[in-house]
């Protein structure tokens, strides 16, 4: 008798934690949904639906998929040419979330050219009625400063302002042109 309502017990335990797991899941696949425009979620929605219902129309092939995937790598290949920022890892984190308000914690490193960084920062979106508005806050930028006091004067003043569009354009331009003197400097050598 013990013994099946142990078995009972850790039963539930396992159903309990396997909600909780589902739960979080719901939760991002809804934070996740705020980011589509209605009329994407509207063609996912029907998409899904023709798949639990067992129609094969509208499917792509796996031939269609692998070229999609293909296009879009020679696109990222193309703008990590065009822009020399290559990212190498990303991290997301919900920090808080009610019904019309979610704060999330990024934390994104990579390179540019032959400059490494990483970004830490908060993203605060607020939903209103028609549309949703992003703010970044606590930007932390982490840079290599040996040689580039120049930089880290700017990554400072990008700090607090919180604008990263700015530091992405102005560091790719820097690195290049800081590659550019490298290989000049190398070649008087």
């Amino acid at each position: 008798m013990d013994n099946s309502i142990c078995q009972a017990y850790e039963e539930i335990q396992s159903l309990e934690e396997e909600i909780k797991i589902l739960t979080e899941k719901y939760d991002d696949n809804q934070q996740e949904s705020t980011f589509f425009s209605d009329k994407e979620i509207l063609m996912s929605i029907k998409s899904f639906q023709r798949e639990f219902q067992g129609e094969s129309k509208g499917h792509e092939s796996p031939s269609d998929l692998k070229a999609q995937l293909e296009s879009l790598e020679r696109e990222i290949s193309f703008l990590m040419k065009f822009t020399g920022i290559q990212f190498t890892s990303h991290s997301k984190k919900t920090v808080e979330k009610t019904r019309n308000k979610t704060v999330q914690k990024h934390r994104v490193s990579g390179n540019c050219h032959s400059l490494s960084f990483q970004l830490e920062f908060q993203l605060l979106e607020v939903q209103n009625k028609e549309n949703v508005s992003a703010v970044i806050t606590d930007l932390s930028i982490i840079m290599e400063s040996g040689e580039h006091s120049v930089m880290s004067k700017f990554v400072s003043s990008t700090e607090e302002r919180g604008n990263l569009l700015t530091f992405f354009r102005s560091l790719s331009s820097y690195a290049e042109w800081y590659e550019h003197r490298r290989c000049t400097f190398l070649h008087f050598k």
